[in-house]
C-alpha cells in the first residue's frame, strides 16, 4: 500500500478521506481510509459530482469500487497513476491481464496478468480469486471506465474496434459459465425453516426474524438495501383487509418503505414497497425491543445483547443468511442473502402471481431479467422436462 501512495502527502489523504465523509451516506465508510489511498483528488471530485447529479447509490458504489481497483491495478501495472484520457494500449493491457487462456497460461508464465501485479494486488486484498476474471466483471469495470472518461469530459478508446474485438476474443480463449449469486433460491419452504430458527427470545433472533421477513416480502431486497434501511424510511400506512373481496375480511398492518435511488432508477425516480402482516409485526417487535427510533433499523449486537450505533454491512446480512441455513441444518453453501431475492420471484410464479405486480414489489426494471426466474418454474412444471418419465 506504501507503494500505491508514495508521493501523494498523509495531508493529501486526510484531506480525500474528509471530503469522502459527505458521501458516507452513498460509499462504505469502512472502507474510506482505504479509497482515501486509492483514489486521487480528481476521482473524489468525480464522485462527488456524481453523487450531485443523481446517480443510483448502488451505481455509485460499484463505480467507486471499480476505479479504485482499477487505480490500483494501473499503478501496479505501469508504476504510474491511471492516465486521463486513458490510452487505447493501456485498455488493452486490461484485458489482457484479466481475461486469458487457462491452458496457454502453463506454457508461458508471462501469460495474463503478471506475477507480480497479481502479487501487488492480493496484498492490497482486491485480488482473491484464481484464475481469469468473470468476463462480466472484466466488462462492468472497462464500461464504468468509460463511464467516468464522458463525465470527466473525455472521450475514452472503450467502443474502438480493437477493445472490442479484445474483449471478444478473450473471452472465448477464458471461458466461464456464468454462476448464479445464489445457487438455490430462497423460496417459502426454505425461509420457513429459517424462521424457525428464530423463536428464542434472544435479540438477535427477533433482529435476524425481522431482516429475513423484510427482505423477503419487500420484494426480494438487496443486501446493501437491507443494509442501509434506516426509521425515516418507513411510513406507515392504513390497515389492508386479509381479503380484499370480502368487505368483513379481517385487517392486517401495513407500512411502507421508500427505497430511494435503487441501482437501476434515476434521479427522479424513488422506489416504494409495501410490507402487509407477519413481516410488519416483526419489525416493529424489533424497533421496539432495541427501542430504534431513528437511525439505521438493522444493527450490531454484542456479546451482552447491546445494540451498536452502526447499521449492519452488507456482507453481514449475508452471513446472517448462512447462518440461519446450518441452524435450519441447510447447506451454507447453497444460499446466499440474494437467495432471498430469487426467492421471492420464483415463489411469486409459483403462486400464479403476474409478473407485472412481482416487478412493482421487486422494482425488477429488465422484463427479461425478472421473467427468467418464471420460466424457470414453467420449464420445471411442464410435459418437455417430464418426458424422461
Amino acid at each position: 500500500m506504501d507503494d500505491i501512495v508514495k508521493g501523494r502527502s498523509l495531508d493529501a489523504e486526510s484531506r480525500r478521506a474528509l471530503e469522502l465523509d459527505t458521501l458516507s451516506a452513498i460509499l462504505p465508510m469502512d472502507r474510506r481510509d482505504r479509497l482515501a489511498q486509492l483514489l486521487t483528488d480528481d476521482d473524489v471530485a468525480t464522485l462527488k459530482h456524481l453523487a450531485k447529479e443523481g446517480m443510483g447509490d448502488n451505481s455509485l458504489r460499484a463505480l467507486t469500487s471499480d476505479l479504485a481497483y482499477l487505480e490500483a491495478w494501473a499503478f501496479a501495472a505501469t508504476g504510474e497513476a491511471l492516465p486521463w484520457p486513458a490510452p487505447e494500449a493501456l485498455a488493452l493491457k486490461f484485458v489482457a491481464h484479466h481475461l486469458w487462456d487457462t491452458s496457454e497460461r502453463e506454457r508461458a508464465l508471462r501469460h495474463g496478468m503478471p506475477a507480480e501485479v497479481d502479487a501487488a494486488l492480493r496484498a492490497q486484498g482486491l485480488l482473491r480469486s484464481e484464475g481469469p476474471h468473470a468476463p462480466n466483471t472484466v466488462k462492468r469495470r472497462l464500461a464504468s471506465w468509460g463511464t467516468l472518461h464522458r463525465w470527466k469530459g473525455m472521450k475514452g478508446s472503450f467502443g474502438s474496434p480493437g477493445v472490442r474485438s479484445a474483449v471478444r476474443l478473450s473471452v472465448r480463449a477464458s471461458p466461464r459459465p456464468r454462476r448464479r449469486k445464489s445457487k438455490r433460491a430462497v423460496t417459502r419452504d426454505v425461509l420457513d425453516k429459517l424462521t424457525a430458527t428464530c423463536a428464542t427470545d434472544r435479540l438477535a433472533d427477533t433482529r435476524d426474524l425481522a431482516i429475513l421477513l423484510v427482505a423477503f416480502a419487500s420484494g426480494g431486497r438487496r443486501r446493501s438495501e437491507v443494509a442501509r434501511l434506516r426509521v425515516e424510511q418507513l411510513g406507515e400506512e392504513q390497515d389492508v383487509p386479509l381479503d380484499p373481496r370480502d368487505p368483513n375480511s379481517p385487517t392486517l398492518p401495513c407500512i411502507s418503505i421508500q427505497l430511494g435511488r435503487t441501482k437501476t432508477g434515476d434521479a427522479n425516480d424513488e422506489g416504494r414497497v409495501f410490507l402487509v402482516g407477519p413481516p410488519v409485526e416483526a419489525l416493529r417487535e424489533w424497533l421496539l425491543r432495541a427501542d430504534i427510533r431513528k437511525g439505521p433499523v438493522f444493527r450490531a449486537i454484542d456479546r451482552w445483547e447491546a445494540i451498536e450505533e452502526r447499521a449492519l454491512t452488507p456482507q453481514s446480512i449475508n452471513l446472517i443468511v448462512k447462518r440461519r441455513c446450518a441452524m435450519a441444518e441447510l447447506d451454507p453453501r447453497e444460499f446466499t442473502a440474494h437467495g432471498l431475492r430469487a426467492g421471492f420471484l420464483t415463489e411469486a410464479a409459483r403462486q400464479g402471481i403476474g409478473l407485472p405486480e412481482a416487478m412493482q414489489q421487486s422494482q425488477h426494471r429488465s422484463v427479461q431479467q425478472a421473467s427468467s426466474y418464471y420460466n424457470e418454474v414453467e420449464r420445471a412444471q411442464g410435459r418437455a422436462a417430464r418426458l424422461g418419465l
